[in-house]
């Protein structure tokens, strides 16, 4: 691999060796556009791919366009009459007797909305998820990036939360044909419900979600939904207040994943990069700053685990593509400098026209007792995982065919449960409420 340009960083590495990356990415993704005024904005990922070549990063990568999955590809987890409906409804045909009376049982609207090359879009994003996992499948790379994924809410028949195929289920899917045990970590400011109710039921993937809990999307995420059936507690929900910051966040972050890898020993990790998760971010209530939100891939990769990134949520776009290009830097080791190279946003970047941004001055609702009864908790859920799962693993599947025991877990649907404006977990009730 070419080691032009930037800095090493010192490693976080144990071995302290660099770390084959492959990097996926559809030159035409930020040309959709789900409408006017919509907070979902796909230009914010060419946006970071910008800042990623203008930086020489790519010098450091295997770079890929993703080979668009395929209907029958999508259908491994979502359902045939759901495909066929995003396949082919149009703005043009929305109002059609044949669309018009699937748009409420799918969810398709307003915070989903039909857009020119809805179905293209799906496509190259499930396309960079699966493409990336096989690359890890391979051993073609040790770390494989998809910022075009991520989109954690999109569930087996309907869209939800601006998504609509899951492209982490399938990326997972895909790897757990050569993999035992799949780690699901989502640090997007959203429950990453989508891919936990998809594996609810079984051990072979574990899912870490942190994200705002209480009256915000999707509701779910409650600390005391574990997975059930063969799944039972591996399913871990970390349930955040407004306006956490990096300190806050570390504080659980690695005492609990670090726990995970010890316990769970996964065979592969799947990290979603959420940067609605930012300081200052239009939707999202936390107040990270880049570096505190790549401090969580810097840890995994610290790892040396076979690790796929993904994006996800982020609403204000000239964060997202700093986030996203600074994370990128750490995957392939580098520390970009602080100013900005000139590129073709770079008016966006103004008036500091810096890489990183400062937290805002805002108040951290989470108290550190309330964090440490959170910490607490999960190290006591993990400790109920005496062992590492043991999972019967026969032939390796074609990579055309879903492993069938995970089809059958996924149609197992149990529904977590939905915020009910309590709050959740106080012991002592002269306690400041966590809302």
């Amino acid at each position: 691999m070419d080691s032009e340009g930037g800095a090493s960083l010192p490693s976080s590495c144990p071995d302290a060796r660099k770390r084959r990356v492959s990097y996926f990415y559809e030159p035409t993704i930020g040309d959709y556009y789900y409408g006017q005024g919509h907070p979902m904005k796909p230009h914010r990922i060419r946006m970071a791919h910008n800042l990623i070549v203008h930086y020489s990063l790519y010098r450091r990568m295997e770079i890929s366009r993703p080979f668009p999955a395929g209907p029958e590809d999508i259908r491994r987890f979502h359902s045939p009459e759901y495909v066929d409906f995003l396949s082919s409804v149009t703005p043009d045909t929305l109002h059609d007797h044949t669309h018009a009376r699937h748009l409420k049982r799918f969810n398709v609207g307003e915070d989903c909305p039909v857009f020119d090359g809805l179905f293209p879009f799906c496509q190259a994003s499930a396309g960079g998820s699966i493409g990336a996992a096989v690359k890890l499948n391979r051993q073609d790379a040790d770390i494989a990036i998809n910022w075009a994924g991520g989109l954690h809410h999109a569930k087996k028949s309907e869209a939800s939360g601006f998504c609509y195929v899951n492209d982490i289920v399938l990326g997972i899917l895909e790897l757990l044909k050569v993999h035992r045990r799949v780690l699901y970590i989502d640090i997007d400011v959203h429950h990453g419900d989508g891919v936990e109710e998809a594996f609810y039921v079984t051990d072979r993937v574990m899912t870490v979600s942190f994200h705002k809990f209480g009256d915000f999307f999707p509701g779910t995420g409650h600390i005391k939904d574990v997975g059930a059936n063969a799944g039972k507690n591996y399913a871990l929900n970390v349930p955040l207040n407004d306006g956490i910051d990096d300190e806050s966040f570390r504080s659980l972050f690695r005492p609990i994943i670090r726990k995970v890898m010890e316990v769970y020993q996964p065979d592969a990790v799947v990290l979603q990069c959420g940067a609605d998760s930012l300081a200052g971010d239009r939707l999202g209530c936390f107040n990270l700053s880049v570096k505190g939100h790549a401090d969580c891939l810097r840890f995994l990769r610290s790892f040396n685990v076979p690790l796929m990134v993904l994006g996800g949520g982020g609403y204000t776009m000239r964060n997202v593509a700093r986030c996203w290009c600074y994370e990128t830097a750490v995957a392939v080791d580098v520390e970009p400098d602080n100013n900005l190279p000139y590129n073709e946003y770079y008016e966006y970047f103004g008036p500091d026209y810096t890489l990183h941004l400062e937290p805002k001055p805002m108040d951290n609702l989470n108290l550190p007792r309330d964090l440490e009864k959170i910490r607490n908790f999960l190290l006591d859920q993990l400790s109920k995982l005496q062992h590492v799962p043991s999972v019967p693993f026969q032939t390796t599947p074609p990579t055309t065919e879903v492993p069938e025991e995970t089809e059958q877990d996924m149609e197992e649907r149990v529904k977590p449960r939905i915020w009910n404006g309590e709050v959740y977990e106080s012991d002592v009730e002269e306690d400041p409420p966590l809302l």
